[in-house]
């Protein structure tokens, strides 16, 4: 499940990182040409933003328990879910673990969420 930028770059998607300097950082699996190798199985290709056909957020969302989440991460058969309701009374109810003003977390088993998709914004 991903949280994250993707480009498209000559007709391809890539996990992308964009930059402050006009500079977007492409990541590939596998080797491609003009990519670096910077550790195993991840090469990296930096490109100016103009030549990246687009830039987009690739957001993945579910339900927990009837109520709204976004997708943070994935462990061992565990998923971190983000509330994202926007009612604290709600998440206290859920028992969330408050990690930041208004920011509710928990880790969940995979099997107990539903209504999982993703979504680019």
């Amino acid at each position: 499940m991903k949280d994250g930028y993707v480009a498209r770059w000559q007709g391809r998607d890539y996990d992308a990182v964009p930059g402050v300097d006009g500079e977007v950082r492409l990541y590939s699996a596998g080797p491609a040409e003009g990519f670096a190798e910077i550790g195993p199985g991840r090469f990296l290709r930096i490109v100016r933003e103009d030549e990246v056909e687009s830039l987009r957020y690739l957001r993945t969302r579910c339900t927990w328990r009837g109520e709204p989440f976004v997708v943070i991460g994935e462990h061992e058969g565990w998923v971190r879910v983000e509330y994202s309701g926007g009612r604290a009374p709600v998440a206290a109810a859920l028992g969330l673990e408050r990690v930041d003003i208004g920011v509710y977390q928990a880790w969940v088993a995979r099997d107990e969420i539903t209504g999982l998709h993703q979504e680019l914004i």
